[in-house]
């Protein structure tokens, strides 16, 4: 579903090069329920980026879903992007004019979806994450961790086949963090969509069916558990 081929990204700043990948290889199959796991700055999110078709690798190349990225042009990436992926980013990147559902439903509107749908799904999905009272609410007058909650709710609702979380658990407390969990393994489960997390959170890991280790730009373990 996801793959990374001998991948480098390195960053220049003022002339400074930085390298936050170092020819990474990595497969990420259908129906996986992954973590990319390591210290900050090890590459975490920059491979999420990648991965996700949000940035450019400085050599090597991507893959989604059978098709390399770098062979697609700006409209065809976000054609698909909008048909396939989900994304959670640690800023959340909500739209703060708009209300908790009219966030969620954001992406649906972009696909298409008819309105009285976009509606009940929206609806099932700030149930699910527990926020079904604060739909009306926008971004500003909700805490941290009910505005990750929304960003988790949008990813999903529009049933991607895969979902990219940054952090996902980052801004919640355990039983919350728990029961998003919850609700995306139910997900991986019942419906096969391929999850890739990047996390620091040892519940995330725990649950995980694989965990993929970098450390300074490179994948040093990657263990499937039991």
């Amino acid at each position: 579903m996801l793959e990374a081929r001998n991948v480098t990204k390195i960053y220049e700043t003022r002339g400074v090069e930085t390298v936050a990948l170092r020819s990474v290889s990595l497969s990420v199959g259908e129906g996986e329920f992954t973590s990319l796991a390591g210290p900050s700055g090890s590459g975490k999110t920059t491979l999420l980026n990648l991965l996700g078709a949000l940035d450019v690798p400085t050599a090597g190349s991507v893959w989604l879903d059978g098709q390399e990225l770098s062979a697609l042009d700006g409209a065809a990436l976000a054609d698909l992007r909008l048909a396939k992926l989900g994304f959670v980013f640690q800023a959340f990147n909500l739209i703060p004019v708009l209300s908790a559902r009219e966030n969620v439903e954001f992406v649906m509107e972009l696909q298409g979806v008819a309105r009285a749908e976009r509606r009940a799904r929206a609806h099932q999905v700030l149930e699910q994450v527990g926020l079904a009272d604060l739909a009306e609410k926008r971004p500003l007058e909700m805490s941290g961790g009910q505005q990750q909650r929304v960003a988790v709710a949008r990813a999903i609702v529009s049933r991607p086949r895969v979902v990219l979380a940054d952090e996902p658990t980052a801004n919640l407390d355990s039983r919350t963090a728990a029961q998003l969990l919850d609700v995306m393994g139910r997900m991986n489960r019942e419906r096969g969509v391929t999850f890739l997390f990047s996390t620091h959170d040892p519940m995330v890991i725990e649950r995980a069916t694989r965990v993929v280790r970098l450390h300074d730009g490179e994948i040093v373990a990657d263990d499937a558990t039991p």
